[in-house]
């Protein structure tokens, strides 16, 4: 019941986005829209940050869920292309208020966790150490991301399938790369 009624206070905020922007919407609105009282939108969020939050991570573990390889980092990233697709009034509604943070925050978690396990899978049998390989992630996480959101700013003007096209030609081979130039540098 406890993730129905999350799945519900989450819809009702998606659909008040469609009408109005986020500095506008109370904790008031969400729950009469939801036909819940306070009480329990609090049992389940502190504040509507907490609820965006939350929106965020699940949409993009779903997204990712079983892509975290080499073979299928690309659809996973895909994935996440089309969920922000799919959550658009959502997305831009939150990225256009004072809490674009958080549409960032949650897009650079997701990213770094997409491609962390995908890094760690090339480093195999090499001698990279684990701070080498996350600051790996985090260099190409903050490329991906960079792109997203300029995808997010020009109103989604390319279909994901460019977008993630377009990554993975640059991407093609500069993780192994990025991976033994690291290598190379810890046995010097």
């Amino acid at each position: 019941m406890s993730q129905t009624t999350k799945k519900a206070i989450a819809a009702s905020l998606k659909a008040l986005l469609a009408r109005k922007p986020l500095s506008r919407i109370t904790i008031a609105d969400i729950t009469e829209d939801c036909g819940i009282n306070r009480m329990t939108f609090y049992y389940h969020f502190q504040d509507i940050f907490d609820l965006i939050d939350w929106i965020c991570q699940e949409e993009g573990a779903r997204a990712v869920r079983g892509r975290k390889d080499y073979r299928t980092w690309q659809e996973g990233f895909m994935a996440l292309c089309q969920t922000v697709v799919e959550n658009r009034t959502f997305v831009e509604g939150v990225y256009r208020s004072v809490q674009r943070e958080q549409i960032e925050n949650y897009l650079f978690r997701v990213v770094f966790d997409l491609l962390l396990p995908v890094i760690e899978e090339r480093s195999q049998g090499m001698d990279i150490s684990a701070e080498a390989q996350k600051f790996i992630a985090d260099f190409y996480k903050y490329a991906f991301v960079g792109v997203m959101l300029d995808w997010v700013k020009r109103g989604f003007q390319e279909t994901p399938e460019t977008v993630v096209g377009q990554i993975s030609r640059l991407a093609s081979g500069q993780l192994d790369a990025a991976i033994r130039n690291m290598a190379e540098d810890a046995a010097r």
